[in-house]
């Protein structure tokens, strides 16, 4: 039995890129035709001339605060998907409030692919504790289930002393959940006294994986490995056995872009992940995730060759109020901008005396850092409204964690 899913997951990067860029070409004039919102962002642009990242990086970015206006605007899905039914199969409804739609095409959001890399296999039974109620999450996984040719258990959320009978009368081989809920479940197994050895692997997602708790989970002979989703987007990134960070899932184009802007940044820099769906249901382009991640050298040792993300590393999201004015980080981006010969920008706001006080940390070298001090904390205050003052720091020694705004007050203002 082979180690991989599909082909896919060994193509060369070369053949992978042309693939890819080809299948966009298509999934902007489909998104052009048949999405009215597409149509007014992206009208005019030819599928065909946005044929590598570069070209790519010069689409405007989706972000889920412009999701939610527009389907404010416009429901179901604010024009950003042409399906309705009976292609248009299921409604979903996240926080904000967002509406996501499940379509009838298989593995929709592409989960199969993240359940083979953790040994799940055809005939085998999945205990899925993700949530069925309004949200995606367990459809997500049900639905890969069912692409690999897998049983589950639609169990959800709660009810752990049932969720423990339901294992030990059906045996599953495996689990797909957050961590920290299948801790409850074996912690109250052994309460009961009940044998759940039937459990081999997990899928976990949703959040942070100690590694205490893996070695834990690997103790019991349960070997757990991470993916990375959204609800919008379904399946990002997903873990193999080799463990050195999460493979990038064949079915997307990622990018990192520095927070604020929708500019690339070089590799092993923190930035925002920003993922266009080549779904042709749902064909989200440039979509802003709002989260963290850098991208790492090389293929995994698995012999997966795609890119690889360390994972989720924080939110990118880091607009903050400074006396009584939000400050954004595309107002720091913009900045930098206005300097070419500066580097990368980091605003440290502390409280000084019990009031708020605002620095600017800059990568600059020291030869040009002289006469532009006055320059830059007069672009502050034109493009903030706000008074500030600027540090410059040699190139490369602020902190790589994609942070552009670091509160450090010791409250929330």
């Amino acid at each position: 039995m082979s180690d991989f899913y599909d082909n896919l997951e060994t193509r060369s990067a070369e053949q992978r890129e042309t693939e890819l860029f080809t299948q966009l070409a298509e999934q902007l004039e489909h998104a052009q035709t048949t999405a009215s919102a597409f149509a007014e962002t992206l009208g005019g642009i030819k599928g065909a001339s946005v044929s590598n990242r570069v070209a790519l990086a010069k689409l405007p970015l989706l972000h889920k605060t412009e999701l939610i206006k527009r389907q404010q605007n416009l429901p179901i899905f604010g024009g950003l998907t042409g399906i309705t039914p009976p292609a248009l199969c299921q409604i979903f409804a996240s926080p904000g409030p967002i509406f996501e739609p499940g379509s009838t095409r298989p593995d929709f959001w592409r989960f199969a692919r993240a359940l083979y890399a953790a040994g799940f296999r055809r005939g085998e039974i999945i205990h899925n504790c993700f949530s069925y109620h309004f949200t995606p999450a367990g459809m997500m996984f049900e639905s890969g289930a069912r692409a690999l040719g897998c049983a589950t258990v639609p169990a959800g959320v709660g009810q752990t002393e049932l969720q423990v009978q339901t294992m030990a009368h059906v045996r599953p081989e495996g689990y797909v959940g957050t961590p920290s809920f299948l801790k409850l479940i074996l912690d109250k197994a052994d309460e009961l006294g009940i044998d759940l050895s039937c459990l081999t692997k997990a899928l976990v997602s949703g959040e942070y994986l100690p590694p205490t708790l893996r070695a834990a989970f690997a103790a019991r002979g349960i070997a757990v490995l991470q993916c990375y989703a959204t609800a919008d987007l379904g399946l990002i990134a997903y873990e193999s056995k080799a463990q050195e960070g999460m493979i990038v899932d064949e079915g997307i184009i990622l990018e990192i872009v520095r927070t604020g802007t929708g500019e690339l940044v070089a590799e092993g820099e923190v930035g925002e992940v920003v993922v266009t769906s080549l779904n042709p249901d749902y064909p989200l382009i440039r979509f802003a995730t709002g989260d963290l991640s850098a991208i790492l050298p090389g293929p995994s040792p698995c012999g997966r060759t795609n890119q690889r993300i360390k994972g989720w590393m924080g939110r990118a999201d880091q607009t903050t109020k400074i006396r009584g004015m939000f400050v954004h980080p595309s107002q720091i981006a913009a900045i930098l901008k206005r300097h070419p010969e500066l580097g990368r920008g980091r605003l440290v706001v502390t409280r000084v005396e019990d009031q708020d006080a605002m620095c600017l940390q800059i990568e600059c070298a020291e030869t040009a850092a002289s006469n532009l001090q006055a320059a830059v904390i007069e672009t502050i205050r034109d493009l903030t409204k706000l008074r500030g003052t600027v540090e410059f720091v040699a190139p490369g020694k602020l902190p790589n964690d994609g942070k552009v705004i670091d509160d450090q007050r010791p409250v929330a203002i």
